[in-house]
């Protein structure tokens, strides 16, 4: 009868665990982060073939042009997370009224990096190691796939975590 009831348990929180993955909030967040991979996309193509074109060597080129990008993905991605997936969690941080001090949402965004850094380390490294494979566009698509994973766990339990 333990045996029975030991598996029961175990099937609930596999239920729970899928439930949990599959809630809500991940897919916002999988909708963030997708549209933050179509603005890393197109940073990075716009800055590896055009902004810093004056960078003879396409593997030093690729460096700059990666930093760019993920920056600029990362400031899109905070912000409609902040906004959208964890809005519930931080209302006074999502509308924009008088009483939002540029210094809250300053500190919102430094954690949300801190958050984050393993993710965009994970995503850079990869990406670069990718290239050596692949098309830099297609290594950089499996390094976001691989540090999104991170990034959702980090910030749902550090940076928009429940207010106690």
């Amino acid at each position: 009868m333990s045996g029975r009831a030991a598996n029961s348990t175990v099937s609930d929180k596999i239920r729970q665990l899928v439930q949990w993955a599959f809630g809500f909030r991940y897919i916002k967040f999988g909708i963030v982060g997708a549209s933050g991979t179509v603005v890393n996309m197109v940073v990075l193509y716009l800055a590896q073939e055009f902004v810093f074109a004056s960078i003879a060597a396409p593997r030093q080129r690729l460096y700059v042009s990666l930093a760019v990008a993920i920056l600029v993905a990362t400031i899109n991605n905070f912000s409609w997370n902040r906004i959208w997936t964890w809005a519930d969690r931080r209302a006074d941080l999502a509308t924009c009224d008088a009483n939002v001090r540029p210094k809250s949402i300053g500190s919102l965004f430094l954690r949300y990096c801190l958050a984050s850094w393993m993710g965009m380390a994970l995503q850079y490294g990869l990406t670069l190691w990718f290239a050596h494979f692949m098309h830099y566009l297609v290594a950089n698509v499996l390094a976001i796939v691989v540090a999104s994973v991170s990034n959702f766990l980090a910030n749902d339990r550090w940076t928009f975590k429940r207010k106690s």
